[in-house]
């Protein structure tokens, strides 16, 4: 029997339980995060639930190693990062996102397209979820059984 994903929304298998960051949240504090949780990526959010940007782990070694790399090295975006203290200075802005009645093949297209790990779930700009790779794969060989 073949499965049609495209049939299959991502409202059902993204995660809604999601550790965020507000956009003054500080480098101190996104540094604990990190060592706390162990999640590669953190949503940065405004007092609305909007969804602004990501931090993820290359940013933040980006900070962590900003002194010990050769000026040769240096982008205009890392020097931008390297003077701000907070999430909003340091966050990628635009980050991939769906719909959260987007198709698990729409999707995974998405995601293969933009070499992503993991998309944000978006309800009227406001995040509402994130599903990544893993969870897709997953769910493909859980329906496979």
């Amino acid at each position: 029997m073949t499965i049609d994903y495209s049939k299959l929304s991502v409202a059902g298998i993204m995660a809604k339980e999601v550790v965020t960051v507000d956009e003054n949240t500080t480098i101190t504090d996104l540094l604990e995060l990190f060592g706390k949780y162990h999640y590669h990526s953190y949503p940065v959010i405004s007092q609305t639930g909007e969804l602004l940007g990501i931090i993820n782990e290359d940013i933040v070694l980006e900070i962590l190693m900003f002194n010990q790399m050769p000026a040769s090295g240096y982008t205009h975006l890392s020097v931008i990062r390297s003077c701000s203290d907070v999430a909003k200075g340091i966050m990628m802005t635009h980050p991939v996102t769906v719909p959260q009645d987007a198709s698990l093949s729409q999707t995974a297209e998405l995601m293969l397209k933009h070499h992503v790990n993991r998309v944000y779930v978006i309800d009227l700009g406001k995040l509402v979820g994130i599903l990544s790779k893993r969870d897709i794969v997953n769910e493909i060989c859980k329906r496979r059984e």
